[in-house]
């Protein structure tokens, strides 16, 4: 049955202590997918901090110091599913310190959950997840006015954060909100229908997160396929098997179908496509496929195959929106690094800040170009050899880049191609 089901990320975000961790926990066990041990075991750890009830954030929060400060440090991430989808859940913190952690959580997200606590109402902490939801063009966004419990459950007090959330994000890029009440420690509303909040008539967290429509979130427009592995079997049963592996970053792929091959600029025809079940008439994102040409044709990892008229900018120069992430060193103008784009991997040097951007108020900072971790900068990079890439407006697979220090190995900054 989950064979076909659908699979939903989603990443939390919120100011510390707004209870994600605890959000998590309840979706997870009012959702009946923990394991009885796994409960007795937070039990355990619950009354040995001396606190009542069962603390459900400890679910989520696997690392020592985390559990210790009773904080979120690093990306979790947790799996469970329900007869309806399959879900992969992304707790990323709070903290200003971890921007960086957050833009890799929520990278790949169709959702985003940012939770407010109801007695501080929208804090800087709450703008900022907003506008990194916003920059990662996460397709639907969910306001949890968490802690309802701790105002009596007034219908004004969810109504003064609705507004006051909305009045900021109008001026943001987001195109889907959603605003639900809720308790987490109590769970209300989280998967059972609250009692307490008769004057809420929208769906439970859970409900929605079952009936969001996310199938429309991938480009089925604009072809795109990045070579990953060239198959060639060399068996006498498959003497002259040529097949071209790789995932789907946009549009839809037919067999027959006219298509162009990059860099080359050729063009040939789709003869198969063979999918985890064998041969299929059609292919689409985010499925992984083998394609088979009818033409041999010279095409390795890194190249691209897309339609004639319907082709990616061929680039060298290219302007990202940048968040940094390593901790040692700042970025460096004119640094050498090794981007990675799709499938394909070259070198680059950092061209020119053209700004830093101050993630609270949208200010950009054309003066300061020191770029440290967790800083987001607009950057031009320039390319050994051309890259084909799109807007990441326009699809966040192709339209998103990594860059790696050459001598540590590390990832160092990820970038949205503008």
């Amino acid at each position: 049955m989950l064979e076909n089901t659908e699979l939903l990320r989603f990443t939390t975000a919120g100011s510390v202590d707004d209870g994600k961790s605890t959000l998590i926990g309840r979706l997870l066990y009012d959702s009946k997918s923990i394991f009885q041990d796994q409960y007795d075991q937070i039990k355990d750890a619950t009354e040995r901090r001396g606190e009542e009830g069962v603390n459900l954030a400890l679910l989520t929060d696997g690392l020592k110091s985390e559990r210790e400060q009773g904080i979120t440090i690093d990306v979790a991430y947790r799996y469970f599913s329900t007869p309806k989808r399959k879900f992969i859940i992304a707790d990323t913190p709070g903290h200003i310190q971890y921007t960086r952690n957050m833009v890799t959580g929520a990278s790949t997200a169709n959702v985003a959950l940012i939770l407010i606590d109801a007695r501080h109402g929208v804090v800087e902490q709450t703008k900022r997840h907003a506008i990194i939801a916003s920059l990662l063009q996460i397709p639907h966004l969910v306001v949890c006015i968490n802690k309802m419990d701790l105002v009596d459950y007034k219908e004004k007090v969810y109504d003064e954060i609705q507004e006051s959330f909305e009045s900021f994000a109008a001026k943001l890029d987001i195109n889907d909100v959603h605003f639900i009440p809720i308790s987490a420690l109590l769970g209300d509303n989280v998967v059972a229908r609250s009692e307490k909040t008769k004057w809420y008539e929208g769906p439970t967290l859970m409900y929605y997160l079952e009936n969001v429509h996310i199938a429309s979130d991938h480009n089925f427009i604009d072809t795109r396929y990045p070579v990953q592995y060239v198959v060639r079997p060399n068996t006498d049963e498959f003497h002259d098997y040529r097949g071209y592996a790789g995932r789907i970053a946009g549009g839809v792929m037919k067999k027959g179908d006219k298509v162009t091959l990059l860099p080359s600029g050729f063009s040939t025809k789709i003869a198969t496509i063979v999918g985890p079940s064998g041969e299929q008439e059609e292919a689409f994102p985010p499925q992984s496929v083998t394609i088979l040409l009818e033409d041999d044709m010279d095409l390795s990892r890194g190249d691209m195959i897309v339609r004639e008229n319907n082709q990616p900018n061929i680039v060298q120069d290219i302007e990202v929106m940048m968040c940094w992430f390593d901790s040692s060193r700042p970025l460096q103008l004119r640094g050498k690094y090794t981007i990675k784009h799709t499938t394909q991997t070259a070198r680059c040097i950092i061209k020119e800040v053209r700004y830093k951007l101050d993630i609270n108020s949208l200010h950009r900072d054309e003066d300061n170009k020191n770029i440290n971790m967790n800083d987001i900068a607009r950057v031009v990079l320039r390319t050994t050899k051309p890259l084909f890439v799109d807007s990441y407006r326009k699809n966040r697979i192709t339209g998103s880049i990594i860059l790696i220090d050459e001598a540590s190995n590390n990832t160092v900054a990820a970038g949205m191609i503008i």
